[in-house]
């Protein structure tokens, strides 16, 4: 990164969500990265794409642990369109849900999609992020 501006990512969970062990994982791997983090926390879709524009991210990272990853991620992304953000800032999702979520997670537009396992590594996370914003 180093020459490059400085990542910008927002991260967020769904209001009722009550797991915060990956947000705060995945928080701290991006800072470590060097990556600046903005913590939300629970929130509906339209606060989160309110804030994004509001902090001027690059990415928009959530985690979700309590079901309903498609019906979320589709509110969020649409609520981006609306909004006039979903061109210019990059979408990633993690937590846990079912595989079959994860190739719909992709075609609804979501840079990355990290499921519990081998494939959501550090290594893996970050250099999606950085190749969604240094495209």
């Amino acid at each position: 990164m180093k020459g490059q501006k400085k990542i910008r990512v927002l991260m967020a969970m769904p209001a009722l969500e009550s797991h915060t062990r990956g947000f705060f994982t995945v928080a701290g791997m991006l800072r470590d990265a060097g990556m600046e983090v903005v913590l939300l926390g629970n929130e509906l879709p339209e606060r989160i794409i309110d804030t994004a524009l509001q902090e001027a991210v690059d990415v928009v990272g959530i985690s979700t642990y309590c079901g309903s990853p498609v019906v979320f991620g589709r509110d969020l992304l649409k609520a981006a369109e609306k909004k006039g953000l979903h061109k210019d800032t990059a979408f990633i999702i993690g937590g846990i849900f079912p595989p079959k979520d994860e190739p719909i997670l992709r075609k609804m537009g979501f840079a990355g999609v990290f499921p519990p396992g081998p494939g959501s590594t550090r290594e893996k996370i970050i250099a999606c992020v950085e190749s969604a914003v240094y495209k």
